[in-house]
């Protein structure tokens, strides 16, 4: 301290070349003075830091004053020391959110709110959950306050019969509770000894329903038998009807015939070298009852169209000159699923939902089998090549694809690895191989006569496609996608889908409608579930043209093979029309 007191003299002092002023004490300040340097006798006086004090901080009360109790963070798991009961719970102290309700702000550790875990004794708990199994009564576990006493839950009246007593006291005996055992401990006896496997004295062994459960009983199981038995279901007689006259021509061709004096040349394999949009409706075909549901062109002519309905007929038209229904064939007791004509156009087979595939001659309209696995089947086609219309194939309900030979009637092959229910069968690559559809939402690739799929086509994205329909130059096929778009897959070498070539616009969830190619491949045509009829070109995807065919579901197009800008639309307002 004495060197801190001579730290203000200056060195010129000591030499006395100046005279040293006089300092004033201000006597105000001896107080502060006196309060930092307590205990410090040995202060000279003289420093100018220790002279005077700066308080800058102002006086307050500190928060243990007002508060003593310590702080503890409500989300803490663990406490190192022992807390009061006011500490525990205390308020909590902070910002709190504004726009959370009263709900959002409760303390939860569950959905439902806070859980807390309640220890019970275990005796006691068993106690009263046997006396509630038994009695039908038990003490409420939620009463807390002994001032509200006992509270009882359940059946009043039961706990009133039994003294309120809990199972673990004496309680009135019930007649089944101590039965008395038949008894033969006598080990020698071997043929009548019980020991501890005696029964009851009045035990039933063999129990009986009493009359009006028997009743009850023999009434349901005839009522179930009833319904699980299925009656052989028998297939309805085939007839048919010829509504023209002149069947044959003068030279005694039958109407199966080509006509070569319309101005086109119905033989020609070449397709028109441009196709056009149809302009106007040119004629309306009426005669079903109900909604067609499919349409197929004569092979290769297509002079001749057949029909299928929802009213279980099968109808021929002329698709030149007077335009006539020719000949109905009938012969399903449901409505017409498919149909399709072998190679030649003189037989075609007919699939309905009576579980019956049946094969007609064109011609004479006679029925020459029939087919039936007892299931639905949804399409149904002869193999296109030449050597093999022999075998016919069709999509089932069983998720099978069954194949039949017609000579013989027999099943010869089964593809069996779909999901769900086989709506279409294509054949492609030369008719070595064929695409099958199902409601499983895949699409499946097959060799002819191999029953496993050699390409299996399943994303999460696509739909079931329950109509598919191949290019003329049988590099694609196009299918219709159930979420309102039509899909291209490339088939041949390779099979994929094409992700770029999408169809839209139209309106297709829930119906099956038909599509097609216009023969030299520039535009693409479908239905739609409006009733109206789309047409895109094939190269852009572009939708170019729609209008309103039908006054229900448009359920099938097809453009004419051999005219420019002739196509057939058929729908569920039981009418078949044609645009030109």
């Amino acid at each position: 301290m004495d060197t801190l007191g001579g730290y203000g003299s200056s060195s010129d002092d000591s030499e006395g070349e100046q005279a040293p002023q006089q300092k004033v004490e201000d006597p105000s300040r001896e107080h502060e003075k006196q309060l930092h340097l307590k205990g410090s006798g040995k202060f000279s006086g003289k420093s100018k830091v220790l002279d005077y004090s700066v308080m800058s901080a102002p006086t307050v009360t500190l928060n243990e004053a007002m508060d003593q109790r310590r702080h503890i963070d409500p989300t803490a798991k663990e406490v190192k020391y022992n807390y009061k009961y006011e500490e525990l719970y205390a308020p909590e102290v902070g910002p709190h959110n504004p726009f959370k309700t009263q709900q959002q702000n409760a303390t939860k550790n569950h959905l439902a709110g806070y859980v807390e875990n309640a220890h019970v004794n275990e005796f006691q708990f068993e106690t009263q959950r046997r006396t509630f199994h038994s009695f039908k009564y038990a003490y409420d576990p939620s009463t807390i306050d002994e001032s509200e006493g006992d509270k009882l839950i359940g059946s009043s009246v039961s706990a009133e019969e039994a003294e309120f007593k809990t199972v673990f006291e004496d309680n009135k005996k019930r007649p089944l509770d101590k039965r008395k055992r038949e008894k033969n401990t006598d080990a020698s006896d071997i043929e009548g000894y019980l020991g501890p496997w005696a029964k009851y004295k009045d035990e039933e062994t063999v129990s009986r329903p009493t009359d009006d459960d028997a009743a009850y009983l023999e009434e349901y199981l005839a009522k179930k038998q009833k319904k699980g038995k299925r009656e052989e279901e028998v297939p309805m007689e085939e007839s048919t009807t010829l509504h023209i006259k002149d069947d044959t021509d003068y030279q005694g061709r039958s109407f199966l015939h080509i006509p070569q004096d319309l101005g086109v040349n119905l033989k020609s394999d070449e397709p028109p070298q441009k196709c056009f949009i149809p302009k106007r409706q040119i004629h309306a075909w009426k005669g079903h009852n109900k909604g067609v549901s499919v349409i197929r062109w004569f092979p290769k002519s297509a002079h001749l169209m057949l029909s299928g309905a929802l009213d279980n007929k099968v109808k021929l038209w002329e698709v030149y000159n007077q335009r006539r229904c020719i000949r109905t064939y009938m012969g399903h007791k449901q409505a017409i699923r498919d149909v399709n004509f072998n190679n030649a156009g003189d037989q075609f087979l007919s699939a309905s939902y009576d579980r019956f595939i049946k094969l007609w001659d064109t011609e004479t309209g006679q029925s020459v089998s029939r087919f039936t696995n007892k299931k639905m089947a949804f399409c149904c086609k002869f193999n296109p090549d030449d050597d093999k219309q022999n075998l016919i194939v069709a999509g089932t309900s069983s998720n099978k694809i069954v194949c039949w030979d017609i000579r013989t009637g027999d099943i010869v092959q089964e593809y069996d690895r779909h999901l769900a229910a086989v709506n279409t069968i294509t054949f492609v690559d030369k008719n070595r191989r064929f695409v099958s559809t199902s409601d499983d939402k895949s699409l499946r690739v097959w060799e002819w006569n191999i029953p496993v799929d050699m390409k299996y086509i399943a994303d999460p994205s696509m739909h079931s496609m329950p109509a598919v329909t191949p290019s003329p130059n049988g590099k694609w096929i196009a299918c219709q996608s159930l979420d309102n778009k039509i899909c291209v897959f490339q088939v041949g070498d390779r099979f994929k889908e094409m992700r770029k070539k999408v169809f839209k616009g139209h309106m297709v969830a829930g119906y099956a409608c038909g599509l097609d190619f216009s023969p030299e491949m520039s535009y693409l045509c479908s239905g739609d579930g409006d009733g109206k009829i789309f047409i895109w070109d094939w190269k852009t995807s572009k939708l170019l043209c729609k209008w309103k065919a039908h006054d229900d579901v448009c359920i099938q197009v097809l453009w004419h093979p051999h005219e420019a800008s002739k196509v057939a639309s058929a729908g569920w307002d039981s009418t078949i029309k044609l645009w030109d």
